[in-house]
Formats: structure tokens, sequence, C-alpha cells
């Protein structure tokens, strides 16, 4: 039997022509194109959302259009630095690239086959940013505070996050902790531990709420529940730039927290190696740490950059977690001996 083609063959031609143009688009197989492309989850704590969000992530999305022109999407999900890496051990993230707040958070990644690559061989040892802590205080400073001592004073509310779930309330314990050790050392020649102990007990009993990021301590404080709040200076800076009535102290002496990136290689396929590995060069480029300026947090592997960020203070005395033999000594002689045995407890 013989087969006549319809009259409107051409017509069913184009209609043909155009639904496969439809599938085409949708599922970004348009030759030249790569538009539907991969997604990269990244996780961070809580305080740098704004400039991972707002600049970071899409510099880098732009950056790789114009270089393999594929549109890559990102999903993201930012919290306490102890709360992420639970989430990550645990298993129920599917986070690829982490920022946290602390060494240890890496270390304990390690700990559960997590991260088996050497973090370390990265720019800067593995470390992407630093901040120091401060104080900020309600607007014409009512109660006082000069010095991380001062928040001892009977009536003053501090908010502090949990350590429990926070690097920043870690990093806040040794900033306490270790400017009286610092402070006494450049007096008398030698650490007075005592000294230190007593100031960290008497300002831990002015705490009156321990929100479980630093990002949400800032919230409540903003919101007016407390007299004083010790945080990153990006935070401080930002209080201060807002308008709301928020002042900066800068202790005399305090600890610069370090934040170190690293890949959760078991979550990385062979088909997204090239991606994360891309992405974590790009953090430590000048176009990265230039954002990290901008948005208050202090490059680490290009000093210069800092100096364009008149915001940024200068303390007298400051000192690093190594100054107590890094976190495999600070956490258990201070988090979990003093602060958690000694504080939390009572």
């Amino acid at each position: 039997m013989r087969i006549t083609a319809p009259k409107n063959n051409a017509t069913l031609r184009a209609t043909v022509a155009l639904a496969l143009l439809l599938v085409l688009m949708l599922s970004g197989c348009l030759p030249g194109s790569k538009s539907g492309g991969r997604k990269l989850t990244v996780y961070g704590f809580s305080v740098m959302q704004d400039v991972m969000e707002k600049e970071i992530i899409p510099a880098f999305k732009a950056k790789w259009k114009r270089e393999h022109n594929e549109d890559l999407s990102f999903a993201t999900s930012f919290a306490g630095s102890e709360i992420i890496t639970n989430q990550i051990i645990q298993g129920v993230s599917e986070a690829k690239i982490a920022i946290l707040s602390i060494e240890r958070d890496v270390d304990r990644l390690q700990e559960a086959g997590a991260v088996t690559s050497d973090w370390r061989q990265m720019p800067a040892r593995g470390i992407v940013n630093k901040s120091p802590f401060l104080i900020v205080v309600q607007q014409g400073n009512p109660k006082g505070i000069h010095d991380f001592a001062d928040l001892a004073k009977p009536g003053v509310r501090l908010i502090h996050p949990d350590p429990f779930h926070s690097g920043g309330a870690q990093w806040s314990l040794l900033a306490i902790y270790g400017s009286e050790l610092i402070k006494s050392e450049k007096q008398t020649g030698a650490r007075d531990e005592a000294r230190a102990l007593q100031a960290l007990k008497a300002i831990w009993k002015n705490v009156n709420m321990t929100p479980d990021s630093a990002r949400a301590a800032r919230t409540l404080f903003e919101q007016g529940h407390g007299d004083a709040l010790v945080t990153y200076e990006l935070d401080a800076i930002s209080m201060k730039q807002s308008g709301k009535g928020f002042e900066i102290v800068v202790p005399e002496s305090t600890i610069f927290s370090e934040h170190p990136a690293v890949v959760i290689d078991r979550k990385v396929t062979a088909e997204d190696r090239p991606i994360v590995n891309a992405f974590m060069e790009f953090l430590w480029s000048d176009e990265a740490q230039r954002a990290f300026v901008k948005y208050n947090l202090r490059s680490v592997n290009n000093e210069s950059l800092n100096e364009a960020n008149k915001e940024f203070v200068e303390v007298k005395l400051p000192f690093t977690v190594s100054d107590f033999g890094g976190w495999s000594k600070a956490y258990p002689d201070i988090i979990e001996r003093i602060w958690h045995d000694q504080l939390q407890k009572k």
C-alpha cells in the first residue's frame, strides 16, 4: 500500500522542528551552551552568608560562565560552625565545600572521613579570611565598657552565643581568657592563668542569653536584649554602620579568628572535582579576597587589600589560637576544662 504525505507536510515539519527546539532549550542542550548545568552545595558558618551569597558565589558563576560557557547553580546553608559540621558528619548534608569558623571542626570532619585531602595545601594553609573579636555596646556606652574585664560589672547583660553550637562563641571565650594572659605577660613577664580564669568566670555570670550562632546573637542584641555583645569585627562594623545606635569598643588585647575552607571529599564526584577545585582556588584570588574585605573580613594572603577598608580597627596586643598551642590544646584546656567543666556545669 502506498502512503501519501499530507498536503501540510511543510507545516508538520516546522511544528516538529519547533517542538524539538523547545525540548533542547528546556534541557540545556543547545549547541554551544550549557545552561541548567551542575550544582554546587556550599555550607558556611553564620556570618559568612552575606559575602558568599552577594559577592563570592555570583562572581564565581560569572567567571565560570565566561571561561566554560556553563551556567552553574548553587545551594547554600549557613548556621553555627558546630551545627553544620555535625550535619556533614551525620550525612544529612550534601555540602561539597564548607567554610568553617574553627580548625577543630575540620579535624572532626577528617576523623569522620568526610575530608580526606590535605586542606593545608591551599594558600594561607587553608585559612580563607580572619577577623578580630570586638565588643559592641549601645550608643553612648551607658555601662562604661572599655575592655573585656568591664563586661563583669554588676548589671551588665551580655549576649553570648552557645559554645556547644557556635565557633564564634568559642573564639569569644578564647578572646576573653587570652586577653588576660597576654596583658599579664606584658606586665609581669609571665602569663597569669588564675587572673584569666577569674575574669572569664566573672564575665560569664553576666551572660543572659546563649543563642545558637553569632548571627543569632547579633539579632537578639539589635532587638535590645543586652548591653554588650562580643563578636566578629565584620558584625561590629556592620552594626555601627547601620545607624541604629551601636558603638564599637576595641579591647586592648584580643584574638584574631581564622576561618578554614575545605572540600567535603566524600561528596565530590570525579565530574564535580574540576568545579570544586576551581571554586576553592577562587576563594584565595584577589577578586574574592577583595570581596571579603568589602564585607569587613580581613584578607589572609594579600595584606595590602586590607588597607582599602578604613573601618578596620587597630588592636594593641593581638594574638591567635597558636598562642594557646593551636586548637588541639585550646579546645580541651579552655573550652572543655574551664568553660564546660567549671563555668557551664555551675
